[in-house]
Protein backbone atom coordinates (compact mmCIF):
# COMPACT_ATOMS: atom_id res chain seq x y z
CA UNK A 1 0.00 0.00 0.00
CA UNK A 2 1.47 3.32 -1.11
CA UNK A 3 1.09 6.57 0.76
CA UNK A 4 1.05 10.02 -0.77
CA UNK A 5 4.24 11.94 -0.21
CA UNK A 6 4.28 15.49 1.08
CA UNK A 7 5.21 17.63 -1.92
CA UNK A 8 7.56 20.48 -1.00
CA UNK A 9 8.69 23.55 -2.94
CA UNK A 10 11.67 25.62 -1.75
CA UNK A 11 12.01 29.35 -2.47
CA UNK A 12 15.25 31.10 -1.53
CA UNK A 13 17.75 33.21 -3.44
CA UNK A 14 20.71 31.13 -2.26
CA UNK A 15 21.26 27.92 -4.22
CA UNK A 16 23.52 26.57 -1.49
CA UNK A 17 20.68 26.73 1.05
CA UNK A 18 18.23 25.11 -1.37
CA UNK A 19 20.69 22.30 -2.08
CA UNK A 20 21.30 21.74 1.63
CA UNK A 21 17.60 21.65 2.48
CA UNK A 22 16.88 19.38 -0.48
CA UNK A 23 19.52 16.89 0.67
CA UNK A 24 18.11 16.95 4.20
CA UNK A 25 14.46 16.60 3.19
CA UNK A 26 15.19 13.77 0.78
CA UNK A 27 16.23 11.65 3.78
CA UNK A 28 12.58 11.60 4.90
CA UNK A 29 10.72 8.79 3.09
CA UNK A 30 7.37 10.59 2.83
CA UNK A 31 8.86 13.90 1.64
CA UNK A 32 9.34 14.87 -2.00
CA UNK A 33 11.03 18.12 -3.05
CA UNK A 34 9.19 18.89 -6.27
CA UNK A 35 10.82 22.20 -7.18
CA UNK A 36 12.60 25.37 -6.18
CA UNK A 37 12.61 29.08 -7.01
CA UNK A 38 15.50 31.53 -6.82
CA UNK A 39 13.36 34.53 -7.75
CA UNK A 40 10.20 35.79 -6.06
CA UNK A 41 8.45 36.55 -9.35
CA UNK A 42 8.26 32.86 -10.31
CA UNK A 43 7.24 31.30 -6.99
CA UNK A 44 3.45 31.33 -7.39
CA UNK A 45 3.49 29.93 -10.93
CA UNK A 46 6.13 27.35 -9.98
CA UNK A 47 4.03 26.07 -7.07
CA UNK A 48 0.89 26.09 -9.19
CA UNK A 49 2.65 24.00 -11.81
CA UNK A 50 4.14 21.38 -9.51
CA UNK A 51 1.14 21.22 -7.16
CA UNK A 52 3.21 21.48 -3.97
CA UNK A 53 1.57 20.89 -0.59
CA UNK A 54 4.12 22.98 1.32
CA UNK A 55 6.07 26.07 0.31
CA UNK A 56 9.16 26.93 2.33
CA UNK A 57 9.61 30.63 1.58
CA UNK A 58 12.37 33.14 2.32
CA UNK A 59 11.40 36.79 2.85
CA UNK A 60 14.47 38.28 1.12
CA UNK A 61 13.81 37.30 -2.49
CA UNK A 62 14.94 39.21 -5.60
CA UNK A 63 12.46 41.38 -7.55
CA UNK A 64 9.46 40.26 -5.47
CA UNK A 65 10.04 39.73 -1.74
CA UNK A 66 8.47 36.99 0.33
CA UNK A 67 5.78 39.28 1.73
CA UNK A 68 4.53 40.09 -1.77
CA UNK A 69 4.72 36.42 -2.73
CA UNK A 70 2.64 35.53 0.31
CA UNK A 71 0.14 38.26 -0.60
CA UNK A 72 -0.22 36.63 -4.00
CA UNK A 73 -0.93 33.24 -2.45
CA UNK A 74 -3.38 34.83 0.00
CA UNK A 75 -5.15 36.79 -2.74
CA UNK A 76 -5.64 33.65 -4.84
CA UNK A 77 -6.77 31.50 -1.88
CA UNK A 78 -4.00 29.01 -2.56
CA UNK A 79 -4.28 25.64 -0.82
CA UNK A 80 -0.49 25.37 -0.56
CA UNK A 81 0.61 25.87 3.05
CA UNK A 82 3.47 28.29 3.61
CA UNK A 83 6.34 28.09 6.09
CA UNK A 84 8.50 31.20 6.31
CA UNK A 85 12.23 30.51 6.61
CA UNK A 86 14.02 33.78 7.25
CA UNK A 87 16.92 35.50 8.94
CA UNK A 88 14.50 38.13 10.23
CA UNK A 89 13.07 37.86 13.75
CA UNK A 90 11.30 41.24 13.90
CA UNK A 91 7.87 41.01 15.49
CA UNK A 92 6.35 43.29 12.84
CA UNK A 93 7.34 40.89 10.05
CA UNK A 94 6.22 37.82 11.98
CA UNK A 95 2.86 39.45 12.59
CA UNK A 96 2.44 40.45 8.95
CA UNK A 97 3.17 37.04 7.46
CA UNK A 98 0.94 35.22 9.95
CA UNK A 99 -1.95 37.54 9.09
CA UNK A 100 -1.35 36.70 5.45
CA UNK A 101 -1.82 33.02 6.20
CA UNK A 102 1.66 31.62 6.79
CA UNK A 103 1.35 28.49 8.92
CA UNK A 104 4.89 28.42 10.23
CA UNK A 105 7.91 30.63 10.85
CA UNK A 106 11.48 29.42 11.28
CA UNK A 107 14.73 31.31 11.60
CA UNK A 108 17.50 30.14 9.30
CA UNK A 109 19.85 29.47 12.18
CA UNK A 110 17.57 26.65 13.39
CA UNK A 111 16.33 25.41 10.01
CA UNK A 112 18.29 22.17 10.06
CA UNK A 113 16.92 21.25 13.48
CA UNK A 114 13.29 22.18 12.95
CA UNK A 115 12.39 22.07 9.26
CA UNK A 116 11.29 18.42 9.17
CA UNK A 117 9.12 18.78 12.26
CA UNK A 118 7.70 22.04 10.91
CA UNK A 119 6.70 20.53 7.57
CA UNK A 120 5.03 17.55 9.22
CA UNK A 121 3.09 19.81 11.62
CA UNK A 122 1.98 22.32 8.98
CA UNK A 123 0.94 19.53 6.60
CA UNK A 124 -1.37 18.32 9.39
CA UNK A 125 -2.86 21.84 9.48
CA UNK A 126 -1.07 22.81 12.67
CA UNK A 127 1.07 25.90 13.19
CA UNK A 128 4.77 25.76 13.88
CA UNK A 129 7.17 28.39 15.24
CA UNK A 130 10.84 28.08 16.11
CA UNK A 131 11.75 28.78 19.72
CA UNK A 132 13.10 32.26 18.96
CA UNK A 133 9.89 33.23 17.18
CA UNK A 134 7.70 31.79 19.92
CA UNK A 135 9.65 33.84 22.45
CA UNK A 136 8.98 36.99 20.43
CA UNK A 137 5.26 36.24 20.39
CA UNK A 138 5.24 35.31 24.08
CA UNK A 139 6.91 38.58 25.05
CA UNK A 140 4.13 40.61 23.42
CA UNK A 141 1.81 39.77 26.28
CA UNK A 142 4.04 38.50 29.08
CA UNK A 143 4.99 41.91 30.50
CA UNK A 144 1.39 43.04 30.81
CA UNK A 145 0.23 39.90 32.64
CA UNK A 146 1.59 39.51 36.19
CA UNK A 147 -0.43 36.30 36.59
CA UNK A 148 1.25 34.64 33.63
CA UNK A 149 3.57 31.79 34.58
CA UNK A 150 6.86 32.15 32.70
CA UNK A 151 6.93 28.35 32.28
CA UNK A 152 4.11 28.54 29.76
CA UNK A 153 6.09 26.50 27.26
CA UNK A 154 6.59 23.47 29.48
CA UNK A 155 5.90 20.20 27.69
CA UNK A 156 2.28 19.21 28.05
CA UNK A 157 1.16 15.60 27.52
CA UNK A 158 -2.35 16.54 26.40
CA UNK A 159 -2.19 19.90 24.67
CA UNK A 160 0.00 21.13 21.84
CA UNK A 161 2.24 24.19 22.46
CA UNK A 162 -0.23 26.38 20.59
CA UNK A 163 -3.14 25.03 22.64
CA UNK A 164 -1.20 25.79 25.82
CA UNK A 165 -0.89 29.39 24.65
CA UNK A 166 -4.60 29.57 23.82
CA UNK A 167 -5.82 28.12 27.13
CA UNK A 168 -3.45 30.42 29.04
CA UNK A 169 -4.80 33.52 27.33
CA UNK A 170 -8.40 32.36 27.77
CA UNK A 171 -7.68 31.88 31.47
CA UNK A 172 -6.31 35.43 31.61
CA UNK A 173 -9.67 36.63 30.26
CA UNK A 174 -8.51 37.56 26.77
CA UNK A 175 -11.29 37.66 24.19
CA UNK A 176 -11.11 35.68 20.96
CA UNK A 177 -10.28 38.86 19.06
CA UNK A 178 -7.53 39.81 21.51
CA UNK A 179 -6.02 36.32 21.28
CA UNK A 180 -6.07 36.46 17.49
CA UNK A 181 -4.28 39.80 17.52
CA UNK A 182 -1.62 38.71 20.01
CA UNK A 183 -0.89 35.36 18.35
CA UNK A 184 -1.35 36.67 14.79
CA UNK A 185 -4.00 34.12 13.86
CA UNK A 186 -7.61 34.50 12.76
CA UNK A 187 -10.52 34.48 15.21
CA UNK A 188 -11.79 31.33 13.44
CA UNK A 189 -8.50 29.60 14.23
CA UNK A 190 -8.78 30.68 17.87
CA UNK A 191 -12.28 29.24 18.06
CA UNK A 192 -11.15 25.97 16.46
CA UNK A 193 -8.34 25.67 19.02
CA UNK A 194 -10.76 26.45 21.86
CA UNK A 195 -13.14 23.69 20.75
CA UNK A 196 -10.28 21.20 20.39
CA UNK A 197 -8.98 22.09 23.86
CA UNK A 198 -12.42 21.63 25.44
CA UNK A 199 -12.81 18.30 23.65
CA UNK A 200 -9.39 17.08 24.82
CA UNK A 201 -9.98 18.19 28.40
CA UNK A 202 -13.60 16.99 28.37
CA UNK A 203 -14.89 20.25 29.76
CA UNK A 204 -17.95 22.22 28.65
CA UNK A 205 -17.09 25.74 29.77
CA UNK A 206 -14.37 28.29 30.41
CA UNK A 207 -14.31 27.51 34.13
CA UNK A 208 -12.96 24.08 33.31
CA UNK A 209 -10.23 25.63 31.20
CA UNK A 210 -9.22 27.99 33.99
CA UNK A 211 -9.10 25.12 36.50
CA UNK A 212 -6.81 23.20 34.15
CA UNK A 213 -4.53 26.23 33.68
CA UNK A 214 -4.25 26.72 37.45
CA UNK A 215 -3.70 23.04 38.17
CA UNK A 216 -0.92 22.82 35.58
CA UNK A 217 0.75 26.09 36.66
CA UNK A 218 0.09 27.89 33.38
CA UNK A 219 -1.07 30.93 35.34
CA UNK A 220 -0.44 32.08 38.87
CA UNK A 221 -3.44 32.45 41.21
Amino acid sequence: MTTNKIRIHLADDHQVLIDGLTNLLQTVPNFEVVGNSLNGTTVYDDVLQNDADILVLDISMPEKDGIKVLQEFHRNNSLCKVIILSSYEELKIIKEVMKLGAKGYLTKKCAGENIIEAIEAVYQDQEYFSDAVREKIFNTFAHSNPKLNKNIYIENPILSPREVEIITLISLEYSGKEISERLFISTNTVETHRKNIMRKLQTKNTIGLVKYALKNNLINP
